[in-house]
């Protein structure tokens, strides 16, 4: 089967043939410390176990396209490259070329992890004084000047360049077919698009783009995206240079400038990815990595540092006592994240001071187990940041948690006509306080929401994984890996099992709670929301076996998990 040949339902037959997940392997439970707990909710789905390669996203056709190139002869990294750009296809509110993307990849060949922030800066346009002076001063949210430079396609680029054994054409190729032939909208995805009606219909591109009959498309209706083929053609085409600084980018800047917006050619031009080192924490025998800032994903190092000195094998799964201390611990290192996390060329602190065990401890010790916290302060440090998650593993034993995110639901709302690209509104991640590190200023980056998760265990590749959904995804990533770890559950238990999702203050929305434990909460002076409407992040996770893989994806999306 060829890349370009193969069609939407060879993809299917491919899926529901030779996809299959295997019979359950012993050696998982192997990994898992404690007996096997039940979660609250159960999907309905195995997890499933491959011998070879494997996908895990959220969107069918991305997972099957995924397999597809790994069955052509490419790698984890060529997968996720591919299975990201159809999701630019078929998830359009959550993702795409215009945003930002970021990924942790197990090397297998030099045995190291590695990872990439593909994340754009400010405009050079930005005028902090011009917004103040607004009647209403306000980070804008969304439209042109909410844009940042996406850095997506960046770091597409460099991860098939340095990682990947196909060319970016080749990786292309799959959601050009799919932008150009269409496909048939998932249940879930038109639900999101349902709700973005009204912003979509503000932009001339956007509307002509993402609408039909000036409606969002229902759940199978077919829909094409044939200006977007055809942008990605020319990517392919010319490479990545066509954006950043080409005849593209003109395009785009230029469409910009007449609506208001910040970014320059130039702004284009400068973008470069940064290869980086990611930072973790030792918890039980088990390390988890987290890329630094901007993105807050020291806060999920922090809130997992501070819950280990604690005895959760006295705990039962989602009890009064369970739930209460992760909630606390979550309130403390978001009151980390929001005072010192920015861009790290304007951190006034260390990243590596908010790990130092000594601060972790004592700010665990601020964990009151009788009185839930409204609004804890930051600590005070010694030395004085919307989307699709996808995870691949080849037979190799590269492993790359990869997301990619354009903010908010459809991103800016804007898109410049000709090119079904919607363009990311990154832009709102900035604040206006004064002398704040994350104040909003010309040529910066943004405090970034979204994170891809890594763990080792004994300095082995272990589990790949994430969960999507703003500031859901520290604690989900908390969540999902105390499921596994403490409870003993597999990956798509794990993944199912019921969330909490903390917001501000002492409110917190928890799914399927029993009536005694949400009583037992309030009594500890949490206030419980409901439930009903709350956004609980979309994981997918996968498991190196001794010999195999073992994956999931979160029913609380349309995608699958599927290997060979």
């Amino acid at each position: 089967m060829t890349i370009r040949r193969a069609s939407l339902v060879l993809r299917a037959t491919f899926a529901i043939t030779s996809l299959l997940p295997l019979a359950l392997d012993a050696q998982v439970m192997s990994r898992m410390t404690g007996p096997v707990r039940s979660p609250a909710t159960y999907s309905g789905r195995s997890t499933v176990y491959a011998p070879n390669d494997v996908a895990a996203t959220s969107q069918p056709l991305a997972t099957t396209t995924a397999l597809e190139i790994l069955a052509a002869g490419g790698n984890a990294i060529d997968a996720a490259v591919a299975a990201a750009a159809v999701l630019n296809v078929t998830e359009p509110h959550m993702t795409g070329m215009g945003g930002d993307m970021f990924a942790i990849l197990w090397d297998a060949e030099a045995g190291r992890l590695v990872g990439l922030d593909a994340s754009g800066k400010s405009g050079s346009n930005v005028d902090l004084e011009a917004i103040l002076a607004e009647d209403d001063p306000e980070v804008p949210g969304s439209g042109p000047r909410s844009v940042t430079v996406p850095g997506a396609l960046s770091g597409w680029s460099a991860l098939i360049e340095t990682y990947g054994t196909m060319t970016l054409a080749q990786v292309l190729a799959p959601a050009i077919r799919i932008a150009e032939e269409g496909f048939p909208v998932t249940p879930i995805i038109a639900q999101d698009w349902a709700g973005t009606v009204n912003g979509l219909r503000r932009d001339t591109g956007a509307a002509a783009t993402f609408l039909i009959d000036d409606e969002a498309p229902r759940p199978g209706d077919w829909f094409r995206n044939t200006d977007l083929a055809q942008t990605f053609q020319r990517v392919a085409d010319g490479g990545p240079e066509v954006f950043y600084g080409g005849d593209l980018g003109r395009e785009i800047v230029d469409g910009l400038a007449e609506l208001g917006g910040y970014l320059t050619i130039e702004d284009l031009e400068n973008h470069r990815v940064r290869w980086v080192e990611p930072m973790s924490v030792d918890y039980k025998g088990y390390t988890l990595w987290e890329l630094p800032p901007a993105g807050q994903g020291i806060a999920a190092l922090q809130m997992l540092k501070m819950l280990e000195g604690y005895d959760f094998s006295s705990m039962e799964h989602n009890s009064v006592e369970y739930l209460h201390t992760l909630i606390e611990a979550k309130k403390l290192a978001h009151a980390d994240l929001d005072r010192y996390i920015a861009d790290p060329d304007h951190m006034d602190v260390q990243p590596e001071a908010l790990l130092d065990s000594s601060y972790l401890a004592g700010r665990a010790a601020m964990i009151d187990p009788a009185v839930a916290a409204d609004r804890p302060d930051p600590g005070h440090l010694a030395t004085d940041s919307e989307t699709i998650y996808l995870t691949v593993a080849d037979r190799h034993g590269n492993m790359i948690s990869f997301i990619n995110s354009i903010f908010g639901y459809f991103g800016s709302r804007t898109v410049i006509p000709g090119t079904g690209l919607v363009l990311q509104n990154r832009g709102a991640g900035f604040t206006l306080d004064d002398g704040h590190p994350n104040q909003i200023a010309p040529n910066k980056r943004p405090l970034h929401t979204i994170i891809p998760a890594f763990v080792t265990k004994d300095g082995q590749p272990w589990l790949s994984y994430g969960v999507m959904g703003g500031s859901m995804q520290p604690q989900g990533h908390v969540q999902v890996l105390l499921n596994m770890v403490e409870f003993g559950m597999d990956p798509q238990e794990a993944i199912d099992a019921a969330r909490f999702r903390h917001f501000s203050g002492v409110r917190v929305a928890i799914e399927n709670l029993d009536s005694e434990v949400a009583s037992a909460l309030e009594a500890l002076g949490h206030e419980l929301r409901d439930p009903e409407g709350v956004a609980f992040g979309g994981g997918q996770a996968i498991l190196r076996l001794d010999r195999g893989w073992a994956a999931a994806s979160d029913p609380r999306k349309d995608g699958m998990a599927a290997g060979r």
